[in-house]
Order: C-alpha cells, then sequence, then structure tokens
C-alpha cells in the first residue's frame, strides 16, 4: 500500500494494511444459514463497506469458516463474491480453514489445488511483513489443535526473522472466552503452541471463531479476533444465554507500523454521518505549519 499522503503525529503512515474478514459461512444455493441468515448478502455489504475506506491492501485474510457445510458450490460463490473485488483492490486473498470447512473442497475450490485432507497452510511476503497462514481445523470436529507436525513446520519457518516480522493468521485464537460453549471448541496444545512461537519475530495474531471482536495476548504475543461477517454473537445477555444475531457485523483493518500494530474495528451497518472532515480539511491542515495547525484546531474556543 502506498503511503498515506498526510501524516501529522509523530508516528509515520503505516508500513503495511492487512483486511481481516471472518467466518462467512456461505451455503450452497444461499440457503439461509440457520433458517434465518442471508450469509451472501451480508458479506456483500461487507466488502462494498471494506470498498469504501479506500484503502489500497497489502492482502485481504479471512480467518476461516469460509463454508458452513464444506459445499463445493459454496466454496465457488465466495470465489466469485471476493475475487473481483481483490482485484479492484490489487490484494491477494489468503484463505484460512475453519471447523465448518472441509479441507479437501477447499482445496480444490479456492486454492486450485488437488484435494487433500493435509493441513491448508501458507506463507506470504508483504514487502518484507511475513505472513503465515496455520490449519486448526480437526477434520470432522469443532474443536481446534494444531498437531506436532504442523508445529514442527511453524518453527522452521520461523528460524529465519522476516525484515518487518511475522504476523500468523488460524482460526481458532488461543485466548479465553467468556462464553461457555466455546470452551468446549477451543484451541487444543496452547501449552506446545507457545513453545513454538517463543523467541520468535511474530508480532500479532489474526483469528475467528467467536463471531465476536475481542482481543488479548498469548505468549506475549497480541491476539486480534475479527467478528463475523455472516452473523455475530449477541453480548448482551448473559454468558450463558448468548446466541447469534443477524446485526453487529464487522471487520478490521490491520495497520502495520515499525514498532506497533494496530487493529480497528470497521462497522458493516451505514448510519448517517456528520460531514465536518473531508479531503480538503485536511490538505488545509497540511498547508499549515504544525503550530499553525495546533492553533487552528487544537486550540479550546
Amino acid at each position: 500500500m502506498a503511503p498515506a499522503s498526510f501524516s501529522f503525529g509523530i508516528h509515520p503512515p503505516a508500513q503495511r494494511v492487512i483486511v481481516h474478514l471472518s467466518d462467512t459461512h456461505l451455503l450452497a444455493g444461499n440457503r439461509p444459514l440457520g433458517g434465518r441468515y442471508d450469509t451472501a448478502a451480508n458479506l456483500t455489504a461487507t466488502l462494498a463497506a471494506l470498498e469504501r475506506t479506500g484503502v489500497r491492501p497489502d492482502a485481504i485474510v479471512f480467518t476461516g469458516d469460509l463454508t458452513d457445510l464444506g459445499e463445493p458450490e459454496a466454496y465457488a460463490a465466495l470465489r466469485a463474491q471476493v475475487e473481483p473485488v481483490a482485484a479492484r483492490l490489487g490484494a491477494p486473498i489468503v484463505w484460512v480453514a475453519g471447523n465448518h470447512d472441509e479441507r479437501p473442497a477447499l482445496r480444490e475450490g479456492l486454492l486450485d489445488e488437488p484435494p487433500s485432507l493435509e493441513p491448508v497452510t501458507g506463507v506470504w511476503d508483504l514487502g518484507g511483513l511475513r505472513l503465515i497462514a496455520l490449519d486448526s481445523s480437526v477434520p470432522g470436529w469443532h474443536h481446534g489443535d494444531l498437531d506436532a507436525a504442523q508445529l514442527d513446520w511453524l518453527r522452521g519457518i520461523l528460524a529465519d526473522a522476516a525484515p518487518r516480522g511475522t504476523v500468523l493468521a488460524l482460526h481458532h485464537p488461543p485466548l479465553p472466552s467468556h462464553i461457555p460453549f466455546f470452551d468446549i471448541l477451543e484451541l487444543r496444545h496452547q501449552n506446545e503452541f507457545a513453545q513454538a512461537l517463543a523467541g520468535s519475530d511474530v508480532r500479532a495474531i489474526l483469528a475467528g471463531h467467536l463471531h465476536y471482536a475481542t482481543a488479548g495476548t498469548f505468549a506475549g504475543i497480541p491476539v486480534s479476533v475479527a467478528s463475523a461477517t455472516c452473523y455475530t454473537m449477541n453480548l448482551q445477555r448473559p454468558p450463558q444465554e448468548v446466541n447469534g444475531m443477524d446485526g453487529g457485523q464487522s471487520f478490521h483493518l490491520v495497520h502495520v507500523y515499525d514498532d506497533t500494530i494496530t487493529h480497528s474495528v470497521v462497522p458493516v451497518g451505514e448510519a448517517e454521518t456528520a460531514d465536518v472532515f473531508s479531503e480538503e480539511w485536511t490538505r488545509a491542515m497540511a498547508a499549515l505549519s504544525p503550530e499553525e495547525r495546533l492553533e487552528a484546531f487544537s486550540r479550546k474556543r
């Protein structure tokens, strides 16, 4: 992504930008998910919101549950919706497998690879920022895991540091949830995962699975969980009564700076917006000296 035209603070523009989406859960024939959610329409709204941001991302990452049942037709529909947007933005797509996905159909439908039960993993060089996709799905089950072979593979990749560090993407977050049923479906072998990351250059972990946005740390590494595009969890309920709702969909803009990474939640729903700041306003501020900008905008009147 080209650097921002304007930088008025102490931080220079972000070096890299990643769009992080999750849990599209498409079904063949666009059948309503759970009899109530139009997942294709909600994804269309999400992609439209993404394009309205004007961002030109270095990658678009989908952290799993790309389809709800692993149907080939659903993968084809997902590809048909997302690829034209990615092409317009000039960004590669990173598909991450989730517990609702089926590895053979995902490989064939999205990666143009022969069907296989092997973990869907990959490595991308985003101009010195390394992005690694892990596969925490367990064929036949909904909980998550990273077996010894995948962790050994990860250790081998991380043995050499990347110029701008590494970002990991997987479906099941290595974080606690206050929602009881998610504890059953959590990521297993987290201690072994933490050991594989020890001393590495991993700067952030992107995940999904929870259908609500949250954040924490794992092995000292920031973890950011994106909400879902299909439906989200209504957290306005006691934990044992949390269920899905058709609202609150969002995605994340991940801005990678030299010394930090930020994860901004972007709501999908449109609302009436005030008309105060604009390109013209920003250019007018840019024409001022730093002292004049403070006088014009910071001083209380």
